[in-house]
């Protein structure tokens, strides 16, 4: 079967999808985020003004929040290898909020026994310690009040 661009594909995703159901606005929405497209590596976000941005800030938060320290690595030791991740965040008007990008380390390259249990980063979401605050606060306060 032969798509709009000419390019011969098994199951083109215009005989599968029907937007029918949906409203005009979220046919719009579902136009304007199927419209960008997210880059799969680092070559093809480095050409884009916007994923370049996004991977600056990434950079600059992991710099200011000392995710790191650079070190010799001793010779016995191997690096486990890190990859770009890419996404766009919309806002609910269907705008681009902002390009998003994360630097992750590639764990499952780690092998158990030699460097699998070596490595921890604990992340703590700000409502989790502000759920956690709160729960000490009550108790404290329960514990007073008696």
């Amino acid at each position: 079967m032969v798509d709009n661009s000419g390019t011969s594909k098994p199951y083109p995703i215009s005989q599968c999808v029907n937007y029918n159901k949906y409203s005009k606005s979220q046919r719009v929405y579902l136009a304007a985020i199927t419209s960008t497209t997210e880059p799969n590596n680092f070559s093809q976000a480095s050409k884009d003004p916007n994923w370049q941005e996004a991977m600056r800030k990434e950079i600059q938060a992991l710099k200011a929040n000392g995710t790191w320290v650079l070190t010799t690595l001793p010779p016995w030791k191997k690096t486990i290898d890190s990859k770009w991740v890419y996404s766009i965040k919309f806002k609910s008007n269907e705008e681009v909020e902002r390009y998003k990008a994360c630097l992750v380390t590639k764990g499952y390259t780690q092998i158990e026994g030699v460097d699998f249990h070596e490595t921890f980063s604990p992340v703590a979401k700000p409502v989790t310690v502000r759920c956690v605050f709160v729960v000490g606060v009550k108790k404290t306060m329960g514990s007073t009040s008696t």
